[in-house]
């Protein structure tokens, strides 16, 4: 994670879990001389438009007073939904056996796209069967994962 998310992460978090949600995670998207702050919470019962609104007012209060991003954003609440990203090692680790769709910040074995099944770790690199070949990925090269749903 990056140092601006790590900053991000401990400005807001504790106000989210106050309100009774997790922090699933936290993206920031440039688009030129805008950006977008995109806010992940989830809960025990789903989340619902006026979840979202809620952490939406709480936490764009604490951003107008700690000012931590400069220029300007755009922010946004979201449930992480059914193809949900994945942030944490933990968050991995509660989905081994799912599909994955993972995109690397730089080409591994010729590729930085895979798409396969999480089989498991291997200290903090995860290992994913694509067509029956085992890839193992490092965390930490990882740009971006989301679940596939399966239907």
């Amino acid at each position: 994670m990056s140092a601006k998310l790590s900053v991000l992460q401990e400005l807001i978090e504790p106000s989210v879990v106050a309100l009774g949600y997790q922090l699933w995670g936290i993206e920031m998207v440039s688009q030129g001389r805008h950006s977008m702050l995109r806010i992940y919470i989830d809960a025990e019962n789903g989340i619902g438009v006026d979840d979202c609104a809620n952490v939406s007012r709480q936490v764009s209060g604490i951003l107008d007073v700690e000012d931590p991003i400069s220029g300007e954003y755009t922010l946004e609440v979201s449930s992480p939904g059914m193809d949900r990203p994945l942030f944490t090692l933990e968050q991995y680790k509660a989905f081994v056996g799912h599909v994955l769709q993972v995109k690397l910040r730089m080409p591994f074995d010729g590729r930085r796209r895979f798409k396969g099944v999480l089989k498991g770790f291997e200290d903090e690199d995860i290992v994913l069967v694509v067509d029956q070949e085992e890839y193992l990925l490092p965390i930490d090269h990882i740009d971006k994962a989301n679940i596939v749903p399966q239907f």
